[in-house]
């Protein structure tokens, strides 16, 4: 027996947490840009509602719509002006928690706006 055996095996046990770590958090990034994508969705749709509609309840409940699940945690805020041609605007606020087995849990904030002009 050389004095080698047994080395890929020791060499495989600390490599293979480190990768599933890796995995863990490529995966976790991919998530937090899903739900940033959504984001920024739903401001569209519901900056959309507030340049149509002159009450900006009804562009909230559209945000929220399009939000889903984690719209009722999200903060909303709605701009309109009541002139056309003005720009209204929402901006949406939301915190993601991200659990991470054995390092915890963190919070990323993620946000977006979106702006269009006043047509009625």
């Amino acid at each position: 027996m050389s004095s080698e055996d047994g080395s890929a095996t020791v060499e495989l046990a600390l490599l293979v947490p480190l990768v599933l770590v890796l995995l863990i958090v490529i995966v976790e990034v991919a998530v937090v840009a899903r739900h940033q994508v959504e984001l920024v969705a739903a401001a569209r749709e519901g900056v959309r509602v507030a340049a149509t509609n002159p009450d900006p309840a009804n562009a909230v409940v559209a945000t929220r719509a399009a939000i889903g699940d984690g719209g009722d945690d999200a903060r909303i805020g709605v701009h309109r002006p009541h002139v056309v041609g003005r720009p209204a605007s929402v901006d949406i606020a939301l915190t993601y928690e991200i659990a991470v087995p054995l390092l915890g849990s963190f919070a990323v904030p993620l946000s977006a706006r979106a702006v269009m002009a006043v047509e009625r």
